[in-house]
């Protein structure tokens, strides 16, 4: 069993989700996203199985599913559940294919009152894909997040950068050390057509770079 991909990044909303669709319609591999909250207001996982068009990909239900739309351990709390990285390890799909996991928030948010998101891909023996995306001050959280991933010895892959021009994408593959996998470009309109097209026209790109 090959070691999975973690897609995780530099916070909350910059499309992990998307560029997760991307890369396993790319490869026609799985899904899986262990930890979801606020799920009262629909899954990644239901986005992801709908928005994937390859007949080959598997969309893997959750270890933690949580209604609220907090970080997971607030979430968990709220529910009177402690989230269990041993747990979701242990549930880990098999798999014949490679396989995607996405995390939730970025490599800092935390999963219960111990550990992180980054302790769990440690757990999981992952390599890791970074997501960032263009916003006022997002030079300095894609930065920060390279470092905390140096600090922790975690493999890291390379950036996926969304709706980035290339000249930030250059400084911030200088800075941090890590290559460009893919750039997407921003789109108000994410879907079946926009991942489907991605993934073909950066399929060999990202080929290139994680497999």
């Amino acid at each position: 069993m090959n070691a999975p991909y973690f897609i995780t990044g530099i916070g909350t909303g910059i499309g992990k989700t998307v560029v997760a669709a991307i890369i396993a319609e790319a490869l026609e591999a799985d899904y899986w996203k262990p930890v979801q909250s606020g799920s009262d207001e629909g899954t990644d996982n239901d986005w992801v199985r709908h928005n994937l068009t390859n007949t080959q990909s598997i969309v893997h239900p959750e270890v933690y599913c949580l209604g609220a739309p907090l970080s997971p351990h607030l979430a968990a709390r709220m529910e009177g559940i402690n989230i269990s990285i041993e747990r979701i390890r242990e549930q880990i799909p098999h798999y014949n294919r490679n396989l995607i996991v996405e995390g939730a928030g970025g490599l800092m948010a935390p999963l219960n009152d111990n550990e992180f998101v980054k302790d769990l891909i440690l757990a999981l023996q992952a390599r890791v894909v970074l997501v960032t995306r263009k916003y006022l001050g997002s030079l300095n959280h894609s930065l920060l997040t390279a470092s905390a991933c140096a600090q922790f010895n975690i493999p890291v892959l390379g950036w996926v950068f969304n709706g980035y021009d290339r000249g930030y994408e250059e400084e911030i593959m200088r800075w941090s050390g890590y290559p460009r996998i893919a750039s997407i470009p921003e789109t108000q309109h994410p879907g079946k057509v926009f991942v489907k097209a991605m993934a073909e026209s950066q399929r060999a790109s990202i080929m290139n770079s994680i497999c």
